[in-house]
């Protein structure tokens, strides 16, 4: 290859991660919009990471969308290595555009409701899996299923984490009195210039890249899949009837929780 065509490669690899980038960082005001405290959950995400197990883990990110997590692993743990998993063709595109060239990560798409999609994986085990805001699309059967699998490729003395919606249905009032904030909170933001779910989907469905992943996406999962969103009570009795050694919550908010099981 030519220098000049060496130059234009580069050139329009570069502008591929460029609009990959700001596809990333728009889905990830679209998440803000919904979850204003999504950064401090990451947070405090990533130092336990760093508390359980170093600061150069090979994590699993689960269900990852665009590499949300694998972003902010890489950011903070320059010697981490990351996979990403996940089924929706659009959001992949984003994800491995935004990564490209980096040998730290890597991406295999699978539905983690087939029981052999650890099989497609590079590695035999991981020091953390992580996940965030994704779960919650599964039914809790898939769920628990999925669990069994993870208890098998989380290594002794690894960690997996869950930062998801986990409301709690013995406190009515203050599930209620939560919504209602939390959605006046929402009002005021979208008046900012915010997009919301089906706007950031639409916007993707117009994109030349993007157009045709997002379609084959809707034929997956339609507007929404119908999941279930277990108590945190619930994720760390079955975390723990899988095998796992502890689990707990780490943090919260009125809606959301993040669960640590340790291997």
């Amino acid at each position: 290859m030519t220098t000049s065509a060496r130059n234009a490669t580069n050139a329009t690899e570069a502008g591929g991660r460029a609009w990959a980038l700001e596809y990333q960082q728009s889905w990830d005001r679209q998440q803000e919009w919904y979850m204003p405290d999504r950064e401090e959950r990451f947070r405090v995400m990533l130092d336990m990471v760093e508390a359980c197990v170093g600061t150069e883990p090979r994590v699993l990110d689960l269900a990852c969308g665009t590499g949300s997590i694998t972003a902010r692993l890489l950011d903070r743990f320059p010697n981490a290595t990351s996979t990403g998993i996940d089924l929706d063709p659009a959001l992949l595109t984003i994800a491995r555009g935004t990564f490209e060239g980096d040998e730290r990560v890597g991406f295999v798409e699978a539905d983690l409701k087939d029981p052999d999609w650890p099989a497609r994986l590079p590695y035999d085990t991981y020091d953390a899996v992580l996940t965030a805001t994704a779960l919650h699309w599964l039914r809790t059967d898939a769920l628990d299923d999925l669990y069994g699998r993870l208890a098998g490729l989380v290594r002794h003395g690894g960690v997996f984490m869950n930062a998801d919606h986990m409301p709690d249905d013995t406190t009515p009032r203050i599930n209620a009195a939560e919504r209602i904030q939390r959605h006046a909170r929402m009002g005021q933001a979208q008046t900012d210039g915010a997009l919301d779910w089906a706007e950031w989907w639409a916007r993707a469905a117009e994109d030349p890249v993007l157009a045709a992943p997002t379609a084959r996406r809707f034929e997956i999962y339609g507007d929404h899949a119908d999941g279930e969103m277990p108590s945190a009570a619930w994720h760390t009795r079955t975390l723990l009837a899988h095998g796992f050694g502890e689990a707990r919550a780490v943090w919260c908010s009125p809606s959301d929780t993040l669960v640590l099981a340790l291997k």
